[in-house]
């Protein structure tokens, strides 16, 4: 491993990240995946660094009431993760590389980081955090990891750096054990998750947004077993 990486992930956690990966910016290139490629935003890109933390038990278990305790507590990882991020970006521009930040958040405070329509970021998150091998997908559209599930929440540095890139954990991105497990689908308030794996993100954005004023749901995250 070369020393920045193994630096790097040294930094992140000691910052309070509870898991870093690498993934290699060229995976984005691959016919299979069909988002936004950071790409189009950094020609020069090499890696994609994937940080995140751990969403405590305390505000996923209560669902859906204290949903004001569960939104802030999302909002406060994102807040956490920005300043990690920003931490190791302009640790990485110090070195002579160009660093920027992914937004975690689709939409917040009043503004709009994704596409209105079809909820699609810049670049993919889960993407990204399958490439660096930090866990799979679920049926629920989420990031599934290993030590606490779909709990979780993520950011991403894009950076020209050269780093050593980490590999995917499987080969295919949903977990087997949700074709049995249908849990999410039953308790989703709006029927957006289906059993065959199709999602339909307008009707999530509009229950969290118009019904819930802007409040996280959660559902799918407080019935995951996994």
């Amino acid at each position: 491993m070369r020393q920045d990486t193994a630096d790097i992930k040294e930094k992140a956690h000691r910052l309070g990240a509870d898991f870093v990966g690498i993934a290699d910016a060229a995976g984005f290139l691959n016919p299979g995946y069909t988002g936004n490629r950071p790409q189009e935003f950094m020609p020069g890109i090499r890696s994609v660094i994937v940080v995140g933390v751990m969403i405590p038990k305390g505000c996923v278990q209560p669902l859906p009431k204290g949903r004001p305790e569960y939104t802030n507590t999302l909002m406060a990882g994102t807040a956490t993760l920005r300043v990690i991020a920003f931490r190791l970006a302009r640790d990485l521009e110090k070195q002579g590389y160009l660093a920027a930040l992914v937004p975690t958040e689709g939409s917040e405070f009043g503004m709009w980081y994704a596409d209105r329509e079809t909820l699609r970021a810049d670049i993919s998150l889960k993407y990204a955090a399958w490439l660096a091998g930090l866990g799979t997908y679920g049926l629920n559209q989420l990031l599934i990891t290993h030590e606490t599930g779909p709990r979780i929440r993520m950011t991403a540095i894009l950076t020209d750096a050269p780093l050593d890139a980490d590999h995917p954990m499987e080969k295919t991105f949903v977990r087997p054990e949700c074709a049995a497990c249908q849990k999410c689908v039953k308790a989703c308030p709006v029927g957006a998750i289906s059993a065959d794996g199709t999602f339909r993100p307008q009707a999530c954005r509009d229950f969290m947004f118009t019904t819930l004023g802007g409040l996280r749901c959660g559902m799918c995250i407080r019935v995951c077993p996994l």
